[in-house]
Parts: C-alpha cells; sequence; structure tokens
C-alpha cells in the first residue's frame, strides 16, 4: 500500500493515515487501494461511504495532506437482477486476477433488450463466484465485447484492479486484438489501412455507419492483410487500433469487401455454404497481466463452420 502510509483493513472498512504529500482525493486512494477501479472509489464518495477526518466527504476532489484521516466503507456487492447460467466455456487461459475463453457464435456477451437471460455474463456468473460488483451490475467483468455472431478471444477480469490495468491496455493500444474473417472479393493491394470514424447509422438506430467527425462519428482504425486468396473470396487477417461497435464489419463493407454471411452489412451476398452468422473470428489475443505483467497470448481455433467455409472455398479454386 506505500511504505509512507499506515493503511489497515478490517473486512470492509479501510483505514489510512496519509502521510505523504497530499493529492485529489480520488486519485490518492486509487493509488493506495489498487483492488478499487478509480471509478469505484469516486462512486463510493458519491454514496457517501468515504469520511475524511471523521467526517463525510462529498468530493472527490478535494485535496488530501500529511496526517488526514482517510475512512472507506466498502458495502457488499448490489446483487446482481441476473440469474447464473451453466452454460458451457471454452476457457482458454484462466487464473485468480483473468479469465479468457473462446466465445461461440450466437452466445450474447451482455444482457441487452431482447437477451435478458443467455448471456455470457450468465455463464461467468455460474462460473466466477467473485464477479458481482466488478464493472458494473449488468456487465461484470466484461473488458470488451464481441458482437453476437462473432467468434474468439475474449477477456473477462476477475478483480476491479485487472479491469482497470486490462481497459487501460486497451486505451494506450498496448493490447493486441488480430481477428481472421472471410470477405467478398479481392482487394487490389496486399495489405493496408481503414481509418475513418464510425458512429449510429442516422436511420437505422441498430446499425453502425462511417460517420464524419463533426457529426458524431468517432475514429476507427483497422489494419488489413491478406492471409490467402480463394477465387472470388479472400481470406484477411485483421488487427485493431480502436475498438468501435462492429468496426471490421463496417470498414469491410466501406472497402466494398463485406464479410461473408454478414447479415447487416453484406445482403444480397451469398457463398452457398450455411453459416449461422459473419465469418469473423477473433483469433489472437494478446496483453499484459495485470499482476505479474508478464505476457499473456491466448489463441483461439477457428470454429467448425468457419474451417468448413475455408475447405469448400479452398476445393472451389482448386477445381477452377
Amino acid at each position: 500500500m506505500g511504505e509512507f502510509n499506515r493503511v489497515c483493513i478490517s473486512q470492509s472498512s479501510v483505514n489510512i493515515q496519509v502521510q505523504t504529500k497530499g493529492d485529489r482525493l480520488d486519485r490518492y486512494l486509487a493509488q493506495q487501494l489498487p483492488d478499487l477501479s478509480r471509478s469505484r472509489i469516486q462512486h463510493l464518495i458519491e454514496q457517501g461511504q468515504i469520511q475524511l477526518n471523521e467526517r463525510v466527504c462529498t468530493s472527490k476532489k478535494i485535496a488530501v495532506k500529511p496526517g488526514d484521516r482517510i475512512t472507506v466503507e466498502i458495502p457488499d456487492a448490489e446483487p446482481l437482477d441476473l440469474q447464473p447460467e451453466e452454460i458451457p466455456l471454452d476457457i482458454l487461459y484462466e487464473d485468480d486476477a483473468l479469465l479468457i475463453i473462446n466465445k461461440p457464435v450466437g452466445l450474447v456477451v451482455h444482457p441487452a433488450p431482447g437477451h435478458a437471460g443467455g448471456t455470457l455474463v450468465n455463464a461467468l456468473l455460474a462460473h466466477c463466484s467473485n464477479l458481482p460488483g466488478i464493472g458494473g451490475v449488468q456487465r461484470p467483468g466484461i473488458v470488451h465485447r464481441l458482437d453476437k455472431d462473432t467468434t474468439g478471444a475474449i477477456a473477462i477480469a476477475k478483480t476491479d484492479f485487472a479491469q482497470q490495468h486490462l481497459q487501460a491496455q486497451l486505451k494506450a493500444k498496448t493490447a493486441r486484438r488480430e481477428y481472421l474473417g472471410v470477405v467478398y472479393g479481392v482487394p487490389k493491394s496486399e495489405s493496408g489501412t481503414v481509418a475513418l470514424p464510425i458512429g449510429r447509422h442516422p436511420v437505422d438506430r441498430k446499425k453502425m455507419a462511417v460517420i464524419p467527425v463533426e457529426k458524431g462519428g468517432r475514429s476507427a482504425i483497422t489494419h488489413w492483410q491478406i492471409q490467402e486468396r480463394l477465387g472470388n473470396y479472400t481470406l484477411m487477417h485483421f488487427q485493431l487500433e480502436t475498438g468501435r461497435t462492429h468496426q471490421i464489419r463496417v470498414h469491410c463493407a466501406a472497402l466494398g469487401h463485406p464479410i461473408v454471411g454478414d447479415p447487416v452489412y453484406s445482403s444480397g451476398h451469398s457463398v452457398g455454404v450455411n453459416l449461422p452468422g459473419q465469418a469473423l473470428h477473433a483469433w489472437k489475443l494478446r496483453l499484459q497481466h495485470p499482476v505479474t505483467g508478464e505476457t499473456i497470448e491466448a489463441i483461439a481455433p477457428l470454429p467448425a463452420t468457419f474451417a468448413t467455409l475455408l475447405e469448400v472455398l479452398r476445393r472451389r479454386t482448386t477445381i477452377r
């Protein structure tokens, strides 16, 4: 907790005697209590759960100074209005801080209108008993997300500190997310970068679209490289620099090469193979372990339908 500060923890109460140079209350506590995210500390301040010199503190901006006494009351996590469900998980990596799974097609990551149950969150609550209260009531442990019909590697944090650390890596672009996807057509170049801002579609609110920044679009950058040419189709490798909703799908459509099987951005296309969703797979996830600092690399095997699609396209290419 820092060699210059006395921190005593008793069940849900934390007492700190400040002995170092002062700082803003929320920043100071985030440094002293790494298991709590700064956002959670701010929430505790708003709830009146933090006292400064035996008086309830309601401002996160107040400066602390040597000699101050801080008491942090950490209430029990609010019960989720979700039920644990015994949904099988394909685990790629797991320890006390981190879980990485290979998400199957059709599995929604977190509850949303129309998907109150049967989500990854429901499965996680059955698998990890300590998730409630981490990262929000409806999204405990969720660090990033994958679309319902996009398969592959997704990371889940088991502690507030792990979630804060992993999200910081994504923001700093030090975590590496790599995808494989099959697109219609054949790009002329071997590789490239799409840097087009993405925002909510102005007419169809269920879709995303390329939207100028001045009209609400957010910066989105996707790097791509051809892995294999398959006649009128192409297996491509993608690396994300940002993580906007439907980013790869929107960018591929903008290139004129939408993802095969995408029901939203490639209507009218057919490959002759029965796919349960778009042919897009989060193949590799590389990140720094939030506790040990070691590099963790998880590779998610291709789902059977994706592998079948490649076999069919390769066979067609060979015959031609």
